[in-house]
């Protein structure tokens, strides 16, 4: 039997976590859900970071592990818990002495997941290695059936040339970061499920989940003001992979909005 593996786009401010605290067990129950990995990068007020106590609300809520990206180092309250929390991970390319872990093994009630976070270097942060060798690295070392990949670039062509990459080598492929979800979910020819972007889960009347006057400001070129949760009716967005369990090929993917 197929299993469904959902992935969340980015959680945004306190309107995102509190909208996939309140949401995520009813759908993971409406859909079958066996497995679920959010991206818990932005959950603090000012969309630049998480904190340890955010990370704990989402797991018990039902995340299986959460992943970060750019704004990883933004709290440093956050540092010892990469290390202490097993179910959390930045991005592997990060320099080996940053704390935490890239990817990791997890148990799930049809075997070992294997979930690896990337981050890209297109127009991303600096001091990080090639993330094409780190996946190639990552996959030559695990021997799970299912390898799950949230790739945290800003290039659509960075991360469609890692679905490339890796077709019939993972599972699942999906992109964070740009919080706008992409129409080109797809199953790769070799058995990858794809989609450049899960989009986030956060306001739904923000700009990227921003207050939308914040954002403009920057590009009338105002003095720069603190970037704030717009707040209000809410959204979360992210994708359903249909995987068989028994050669980790992905069969299908739904892309999800939920408002």
């Amino acid at each position: 039997m197929n299993v469904n593996i959902l992935a969340v786009g980015d959680v945004c401010g306190e309107t995102g976590l509190g909208f996939a605290i309140k949401t995520l067990p009813g759908f993971k129950k409406m859909k079958n859900i066996s497995f679920c990995v959010v991206n818990a990068e932005n959950t603090v007020q000012s969309l630049s970071g998480t904190i340890p106590h955010h990370c704990e609300e989402l797991l018990q809520a039902g995340a299986d592990v959460l992943t970060l990206g750019n704004h990883t180092w933004d709290r440093r309250e956050l540092w010892n818990f990469l290390d202490d929390c097993p179910y959390i991970l930045r991005p592997s390319n990060y320099a080996p002495q940053t704390p935490g872990r890239g990817w990791g093994i997890f148990d799930s009630p049809f075997g070992d997941v294997c979930v690896m976070n990337l981050i890209g270097r297109c127009e991303m942060s600096f001091g990080t290695e090639n993330p094409f060798f780190e996946a190639d690295k990552i996959l030559r070392g695990c021997d799970c059936k299912i390898k799950l990949v949230d790739f945290h670039a800003e290039a659509t062509s960075e991360k469609l040339s890692m679905a490339f990459h890796i077709d019939g080598r993972a599972s699942a492929l999906w992109g964070t970061h740009t919080h706008v979800q992409t129409a080109d979910a797809e199953v790769f020819p070799a058995g990858l499920g794809y989609i450049t972007d899960l989009g986030m889960t956060g306001a739904r009347r923000g700009i990227i989940g921003i207050t939308p006057s914040v954002a403009l400001s920057r590009f009338l070129g105002d003095p720069p003001e603190r970037i704030e949760d717009a707040g209000g009716a809410a959204k979360l967005e992210g994708a359903i992979f249909e995987i068989d369990p028994k050669t980790g090929k992905c069969v299908g993917v739904e892309p999800v909005r939920l408002t």
